[in-house]
């Protein structure tokens, strides 16, 4: 071990243990302004669906992930056996993503789909961390056009998606990761109550 390692690993260590604790205050700032309206987010989804409505999710890069991760959470299971819920993710058709983007243009490639397999009744929920994602504009006026719920996850101020959306849960940081964190903490406790209010132990 050479005389340099040491203070290197205390370095980063250092530098852990302030990112865990920054990811801790915005996940503690953001929920104890805006419990009501994950609850409020998470009572959409479940009359939506025992409406027979789905509920449909799309974002980019991150959100992407994780708006496939939400959909498997709900189409599959999040913590135990039970049925499965309407959830689909748009973002994993790669023939139609590619085809979109292609022949039209990559901001449609959420609305399209939108316009293919949403219904009134239905619940969309849009992913961007700044707010202003052009393709998750569009998708959103696309559902609004179709009498669909929409739910934003977003960061930052909002960005122009707070003022479109029905109900926007806003994480107020400007650091992309710790917006991302505290989206799939929301995304997990809005799949679990969905999960508990519809498949009852």
């Amino acid at each position: 071990m050479t005389a340099t390692q040491p203070s290197q690993e205390n370095e980063m260590e250092t530098k852990i243990r302030r990112m865990a604790e920054e990811s801790l205050d915005v996940k503690r700032r953001f929920f104890d302004r805006s419990s009501a309206d994950v609850a409020e987010a998470a009572r959409l989804i479940i009359a939506a669906m025992r409406a027979g409505g789905k509920l449909l999710i799309f974002g980019n890069g991150g959100s992407a992930a994780d708006a496939q991760h939400i959909a498997a959470e709900l189409a599959f299971r999040m913590g135990r056996d039970r049925q499965a819920l309407p959830a689909i993710a748009l973002t994993t058709d790669s023939s139609l993503l590619t085809a979109i983007s292609n022949d039209r243009h990559f901001n449609f490639v959420f609305a399209r789909q939108i316009q293919a397999l949403g219904r009134k009744g239905d619940v969309v929920l849009a992913i961007s961390t700044s707010g202003n994602s052009p393709n998750v504009v569009e998708a959103v006026k696309q559902a609004r056009a179709l009498e669909m719920t929409t739910i934003g996850l977003l960061g930052n101020s909002g960005g122009e998606l707070a003022t479109l959306v029905d109900l926007p849960l806003i994480v107020p940081h400007h650091e992309t990761p710790r917006i991302q964190e505290v989206h799939i903490a929301i995304s997990h406790i809005i799949c679990e109550l969905v999960e508990d209010e519809l498949c009852p132990v």
